[in-house]
């Protein structure tokens, strides 16, 4: 097992690299439920926070409500991969909304883009359409691909206590 300080990094410019990801919720009745979903995450050296931009859908609501963590999982054709279990938390108030909406809207591309693009969000970052997920990762993994393909290099790996 490795420290935070060790994955976390490696894993926000992989997953920033690859940019879009696999994201499971799971419903009161204990059945999974996979998007792709475009998340940011940040890194200060201590913590690492994502952040999903989405829009706040009954179903995403209540798989959440029931279950308030999601599985994120990244992969790219060279293989190298890159997944987060966290908890998650549901940000609809207009000082978080501005403050992740300019986050991507700032970032450096491929992972920043500008969210106006998205037809539903043409009211900004105000907009009953756009709400803000919190990520609070208690697992990461990070595999590069060569670990699989070659048997070379090494899976990081970390988890809470």
């Amino acid at each position: 097992m490795h420290s935070l300080e060790d994955v976390a990094p490696v894993f926000r410019d992989m997953a920033h690299a690859i940019v879009w990801a696999s994201v499971a919720t799971v419903d009161g009745d204990g059945r999974p439920r996979s998007r792709i979903l475009h998340p940011y995450w940040e890194w200060n050296g201590t913590d690492l926070v994502g952040w999903i931009a989405t829009v706040p859908t009954p179903l995403k609501r209540a798989h959440l409500d029931a279950h308030p963590e999601v599985s994120v999982s990244y992969w790219r054709p060279s293989h190298d991969t890159c997944s987060a279990e966290a908890t998650v938390q549901w940000y609809l108030d207009d000082d978080t909304c501005g403050r992740v909406w300019e986050a991507f809207a700032s970032a450096p591309a491929p992972v920043g883009y500008d969210p106006f693009i998205i037809p539903m969000w043409s009211d900004g970052p105000t907009s009953d359409q756009f709400a803000v997920l919190r990520l609070a990762p208690y697992r990461l993994r990070v595999m590069p691909g060569t670990v699989m393909t070659a048997g070379e290099g090494e899976t990081l790996l970390w988890s809470a206590s």
